[in-house]
Formats: C-alpha cells, sequence, structure tokens
C-alpha cells in the first residue's frame, strides 16, 4: 500500500519555518520528492545526504540574509515589505523553473480557492512576522519563530484529529516553555501601563501570533500537497501575497529611499533563492536528516545580528531558544521513529484479497 501523500510531509512539516519565508511551506511544501537511494551503494546515498545538509545550511544563510535585508531596510510598513518579499522572489523562481522545463505548468490548479485561503492566512502571518522583524532583535524575532511547529503538532490534533501521544505533547510543552523564557523580559512589562507603547513589546506580541498564523498556514499546505506540485503552491502564494499586499497601499506605504528599495528588492530576490535551495535539499536528503539543520538560523541570527546591528543576544534568548531547539528536534525525532514503525508495520501485514 502507497504511503498516503500527506504523510510524507509530516516529518519535514515539524521543522520550523524562517521568519519572512513563505508561511507554512518551509517544509511541508518542500519534500515534494522524497530523497531516493542513487544507483552505487551507501557512498552515493551518503554523498546525496551531505549535498542535502549543504544545501539546506545555504537556504538557511540566504533566509536570514532576507531577513538581515529587511530589518536593515528600516520600520517600512509591514504591507509594503509583503509586496517585495513576495513579488520580487517571484523571478528567481519563475527562472528556475523555465530552466528545468516546468514553467508551462506551474501555474495550473483545479483548486484556486484552496491556494487563495492559503495566502490570506500566510499574509497575515508574513506581515506580522517583518512588523516584529523591525521592532526587534534579530536573534530573538528568528528564536520566537521556532514557536511554529510546536503549534502545527498542538493544532493538527485539534483541527486535524491527529493522534498526537504523550511524548510529542511533552516536548510541545516543554519547547512553549522556551518560549516564554524568551518572551518573559517583554511580557512581564504587559502590567504595566506603558507596555503597548514599547515597540519590542508589540513585537513579541506579533511574532507569537505570527507563529500561530503560520501554523494554521501549515496546515493548509498540508492539504494542498495531497494533489498539487510544489512549484504551483510557490507560485500561487508569492502572486496571491503580491496581490493582496497590494491592498495595504491606502493605509500608508512610504517613499523609499534608493539603499530601502535597493534592500528590499534584494529580500525578494533572496526569498525566491532561499525557496529553490531548500527544495533541492529536501530532494537529496531525508526530511528528518535535513530538517535540524533549520536551527542553525538561531546561530546566524545571533552572529549577524551582534555584527550588523549591534544586537546582543540575552541570556533569556539563549536559554529558551536552547530549550525550543530542543524540543524541535525532539519532535522531528519522534516523527521519523513513529514513520520507521509505520513502515515496518506495511511490511509485516501480508496483502489482504
Amino acid at each position: 500500500m502507497a504511503r498516503p501523500r500527506h504523510q510524507a510531509y509530516r516529518d519535514a512539516g515539524n521543522a520550523g519555518a524562517h521568519l519572512g519565508g513563505d508561511p507554512g511551506s518551509i517544509a511541508g511544501v518542500t519534500a515534494e520528492k522524497k530523497a531516493e537511494p542513487k544507483v552505487g551503494g551507501d557512498h552515493a546515498v551518503g554523498h546525496s545526504t551531505l549535498r542535502g545538509i549543504a544545501l539546506k545550511i545555504v537556504s538557511v544563510a540566504v533566509f536570514v540574509g532576507m531577513s538581515t535585508c529587511i530589518k536593515a531596510a528600516g520600520t517600512v510598513p509591514a504591507g509594503q515589505i509583503v509586496f517585495f518579499r513576495s513579488f520580487f522572489a517571484i523571478f528567481p523562481i519563475i527562472a528556475f523553473l523555465a530552466f528545468r522545463g516546468k514553467l508551462g505548468t506551474a501555474f495550473t490548479t483545479k483548486r484556486p480557492f484552496n491556494h487563495v485561503a492559503r495566502g490570506v492566512v500566510g499574509v497575515g502571518a508574513m506581515g506580522l512576522g517583518f512588523f516584529a522583524l523591525t521592532r526587534l532583535p534579530l536573534p530573538e524575532a528568528i528564536t520566537l519563530n521556532y514557536a511554529q511547529p510546536l503549534l502545527v503538532v498542538v493544532f493538527s490534533s485539534i483541527f486535524l484529529g491527529e493522534a498526537i501521544r504523550v511524548y510529542r505533547w511533552s516536548a510541545v510543552a516543554v519547547g512553549l516553555v522556551g518560549v516564554l523564557i524568551i518572551s518573559w523580559p517583554e511580557l512581564t512589562l504587559l502590567r504595566s501601563g506603558a507596555a503597548l507603547g514599547d515597540q519590542e513589546v508589540l513585537g513579541v506580541i506579533a511574532a507569537l501570533i505570527a507563529a500561530a498564523i503560520s501554523a494554521v498556514a501549515m496546515l493548509l499546505v498540508r492539504n494542498l500537497v495531497q494533489t498539487e506540485k510544489t512549484a504551483t503552491i510557490v507560485l500561487w502564494f508569492s502572486s496571491t501575497a503580491s496581490v493582496m499586499s497590494l491592498l495595504s497601499l491606502p493605509f500608508g506605504w512610504q517613499a523609499l529611499t534608493p539603499g530601502q528599495t535597493a534592500l528590499l528588492v534584494a529580500a525578494g530576490f533572496c526569498g525566491g533563492l532561499g525557496q529553490i535551495l531548500m527544495t533541492a535539499a529536501y530532494r537529496h536528503a531525508e526530511a528528518s536528516v535535513v530538517a535540524p539543520f533549520e536551527y542553525t538560523s538561531m546561530i546566524l541570527g545571533v552572529v549577524v545580528g551582534y555584527l550588523v546591528f549591534g544586537d546582543v543576544a540575552s541570556l533569556n534568548m539563549l536559554a529558551g531558544g536552547a530549550i525550543v531547539v530542543a524540543a524541535g528536534i525532539f519532535i522531528i525525532w519522534r516523527e521519523r521513529q513513529l514513520g520507521l514503525e509505520r513502515t515496518r508495520t506495511r511490511k509485516a501485514t501480508p496483502p489482504q484479497g
């Protein structure tokens, strides 16, 4: 019996998401074609796995570069950032698909309304994520986004009725404690009347809401991947996000300097390139092997945040981040174990009829 398509994405679906990446698509969309053993034995398979890991790390670095460009552009309205991030991401993706001869059918779909619904949810998550990014230190903004895969587990149980065992519930609980530790310095300010005037408090609130909305987007993507190709999902989202972000134009886009424009265009191209690299990573290696390297973004965020913006990672961020990363990796490992158990069960069950 063939493995259900949605199940093939669960191992990757808990991998986490880049701040400002396509919400819900970081792993769930990119695992369209699972890595297959290459002819040539263990050496060839090992080489392919290492290539997949290398591509994943490079994609993480590109996404961190995207976040850095957005943050360096200053406090640009979130809707305006979403437009640049989405519209200019389309160009490298289209070029890549044209090179591979897949552009002709990339937009073909029988489920346009599902794509639009996913786009609406994804744009909300992206906009709030960018709002947080422009108001928080880079390492903190990146690390708070790790709450997304934890919430995917919770929402999968609530909305999809998935059976979540005690191991993963425990990991989610521990991970959310880590998120609380990261947020605690800002959350304690909520007891004061001036809290909502504090930009970092607003940034933390926006980041947490963005993570929750992004988790909902992941559930919508899980539904789409049962019938849709990666290229179709990515292009529909980028196109939908570009159009929807224009709706924020009457609410106050600002005139950009040439430097800001260049940074936001670069952010868009980085977003598209990062998506391509990430897709390639999941083609070369198993999702459960590649996914943990998502968390190298925290290390890069700490380094880049300090070197570029002078952001010094707080003890709360480092301690809470370590807890969240450990919980996320445990969930990925647990999904891997469950996948192996299901495979053994299928092999042990004789065909009926």
